[in-house]
């Protein structure tokens, strides 16, 4: 059995995962990224930091903006960039999105099977 094997919709073997199926995963999970890394990128250019670099290195805030909002959405691991003020608050909300985000594919996958 290869991996192509699990991503061909089968019906008679009745296969839960096909590539629509991840593409449509992927494209949410990037929209949201996106969405969040303009809003911390939105703050940071009216002025308000919402985002600290510990090592202090880069300072690029579009790549800052960008990278702290897809560790938010899938491991949650702040490492060297540090959420503050206002955008704690943005950070809670975007890793309960990746969190339940999962869970929403699973379920949309668990009805479709059932149609």
């Amino acid at each position: 059995m290869s991996i192509r094997t699990l991503f061909i919709p089968n019906i008679i073997k009745e296969k839960l995962v096909s590539v629509d199926n991840f593409f449509y995963l992927g494209i949410c999970y990037l929209t949201v990224i996106i969405g969040f890394g303009l809003i911390y990128l939105l703050f940071e250019l009216m002025g308000m930091a919402v985002l600290k670099e510990i090592s202090g290195g880069n300072n690029n805030i579009f790549e800052t903006s960008f990278y702290f909002s897809a560790m938010m959405l899938f491991s949650v691991g702040n490492g060297e960039v540090i959420p503050q003020g206002i955008g704690r608050m943005v950070a809670v909300t975007e890793a309960l999105i990746g969190y339940t985000l999962p869970a929403a594919f699973v379920a949309k996958v668990m009805y479709d099977k059932e149609k």
